[in-house]
């Protein structure tokens, strides 16, 4: 029995060292990998632009977005447009829910003859990963058609089914040629609002600026969870918590965007709009802080160029589990109007 005993207690010994060392094997891989990332990230530092933008990320997978219908857009047309030559860049637009009876079966023709009607138009920019087609967005363009707006969006190069590689300047460049287009479309009178969410808001204020430069200022800008700049938003992303302390974060991680002329300086660009700027942020968003975005909106109410226009903020309570995707969930949405002559 004794001899049984000891036995029994060799094995367990055993196996608690073996634990033991495997324990520590793991801790320290892992701990190899930690103290890589930030070595590899800083020799390459592309890396962090595809973190950025994400375009690799098709969420949901296997859609067709030459088919929006098939995603419960059926008053919307897809297309493509040129905004450099020989780049393709897919488009929708949806039309107001009102002309979603006479919209079956049109082709693009009619499609374009919808911009002559009285209803206003949004063009959409949406933020990194997935493309016009997720479903968060989709669920908003269903929002603002039914609200009587026409919705334009497309997918930046290098995203959906747009050729090319994303970059911000080229995703500007892009935003820049759509709303020319559109304004071609629909003339100088109907008025036409920028709406940018995540990333879309830096591009956004990007787009918005020089069209403020250029002297032709869009009739509203809309920035629905947005950011200060691409430095402050990556010390807040979850993405960056295990690293947030680490000495040397900034050399490590946050250079890598000037690397990259990764920017999106949203709170330079307020300096430089003058349009109605509506800004929309749910407390609880756990991507862009909602901290950030009030940052934001108090550098926006101190611009000059700013002055006499209205310039509004609305938060959302954490209560209503909005979180970074979900506003267009919202009852009030429809309310909030930074006076869109509507």
């Amino acid at each position: 029995r004794n001899v049984l005993i000891s036995h029994l207690l060799v094995t367990w010994c055993l196996l608690r060292l073996g634990l033991v060392g495997k324990i520590k094997r793991i801790f320290l891989v892992l701990m190899i990998i930690y103290v890589s990332i930030p070595f590899i990230v800083k020799i390459f530092p592309s890396i962090q632009a595809k973190l950025v933008f994400l375009n690799f990320v098709r969420v949901p997978f296997f859609i067709d977005l030459k088919r929006p219908q098939d995603l419960g857009l059926n008053h919307t047309h897809n297309f493509y447009l040129e905004p450099e030559s020989g780049l393709k860049a897919g488009v929708w637009h949806t039309v107001p829910a009102q002309m979603w009876r006479e919209a079956q079966g049109k082709d693009g023709n009619w499609y374009l003859s919808t911009f002559s009607s009285s209803h206003p138009v949004i063009l959409y920019l949406h933020g990194n990963a997935g493309t016009r087609g997720g479903d968060h967005r989709v669920q908003l363009y269903k929002v603002l058609s039914s609200l009587g707006y026409h919705v334009v969006t497309f997918d930046y190069r290098g995203w959906g089914d747009s050729e090319g590689s994303p970059s911000e300047g080229g995703m500007t460049s892009d935003a820049l040629f759509v709303y020319d287009w559109l304004k071609q479309q629909i003339g100088k009178t109907k008025p036409l609002y920028i709406w940018g969410h995540s990333l879309g808001t830096g591009v956004a204020t990007n787009l918005v600026r020089r069209l403020c430069d250029r002297g032709n200022p869009p009739d509203a800008l809309i920035l629905e969870s947005p950011f200060t700049n691409i430095r402050e938003e990556a010390k807040c992303h979850p993405f960056s918590m295990v690293y947030r302390y680490l000495p040397g974060f900034d050399w490590f991680f946050l250079d890598a965007f000037t690397a990259n002329n990764i920017r999106f300086a949203s709170d330079e660009n307020v300096n430089h709009i003058s349009c109605p700027m509506l800004i929309l942020h749910a407390e609880d968003d756990t991507v862009v802080p909602f901290y950030l975005g009030k940052k934001l909106y108090s550098m926006a109410s101190r611009s000059q160029s700013l002055t006499g226009h209205k310039v509004q903020f609305v938060p959302f309570p954490a209560s209503l589990g909005y979180k970074h995707k979900f506003i267009y969930r919202s009852p009030e949405l429809p309310r909030q109007d930074p006076e869109w002559p509507h």
